[in-house]
C-alpha cells in the first residue's frame, strides 16, 4: 500500500513561495514577499527593499525607525519599494501582463500598492496577514478585487 503524503493546496504553495521571497527583503521593520500568478504559473515576484543600485536599510539603517514613525504612516520617508510595487516593476521590465492575475502576499497591501494593483488589473489577492489600512480594504472592495486571508 502506498503511503499518502501531504501535498499543499495551490494557495499554500504560492503563499509559501511568497514567504521564501520575503527572505530577500532588506527592510528592518517588516519582511514582505509577493508572487503574481495566473493559470497556476508564477509571473513575477517581489520583496520590499531599496530600488536597484541603492543602499538598503539593512546596510545603512532605517530612517522611519530612527524617527519612531508607526507602521503604516509616513511611507514617503521609506527608502524601500513595497513587494507589490516590485512585482509591477519586474512585470514591466520583462513585458509580463498582470491583468487577471492573482497576487499572493505575506501582508495585506497598503493603500498605495492597492491603487497600483487595481490599475494593473489584478483580479484576486491572497494574504497571510493583515495590515492596518482601512482605506486600502475599502478601495479593493470597490474595485471588486477579492481579498482572501489564508491561515497557516
Amino acid at each position: 500500500m502506498v503511503k499518502k503524503r501531504y501535498r499543499p493546496s495551490w494557495d499554500e504553495y504560492f503563499l509559501e513561495a511568497a514567504e521564501l521571497v520575503a527572505k530577500r527583503s532588506t527592510c528592518l521593520r517588516r519582511q514582505v514577499g509577493a508572487v503574481a500568478v495566473r493559470d497556476k504559473r508564477i509571473l513575477a515576484t517581489g520583496y520590499n527593499g531599496a530600488p536597484s543600485g541603492l543602499s538598503h536599510c539593512a546596510d545603512i539603517g532605517c530612517l522611519r525607525q530612527k524617527l519612531k514613525i508607526p507602521s503604516g504612516q509616513r511611507q514617503e520617508l521609506c527608502r524601500a519599494l513595497h513587494a507589490e510595487q516590485n512585482i509591477i516593476i519586474q512585470a514591466v521590465i520583462h513585458k509580463v501582463d498582470l491583468k487577471g492575475a492573482t497576487i499572493y502576499v505575506t501582508n495585506q497591501p497598503c493603500v498605495i500598492c492597492s491603487k497600483m494593483l487595481i490599475s494593473v488589473g489584478i483580479r484576486d489577492i491572497v494574504i497571510l496577514d493583515g495590515y492596518p489600512d482601512k482605506l486600502a480594504r475599502k478601495m479593493l472592495r470597490e474595485a471588486k478585487i477579492k481579498v482572501r486571508r489564508v491561515k497557516k
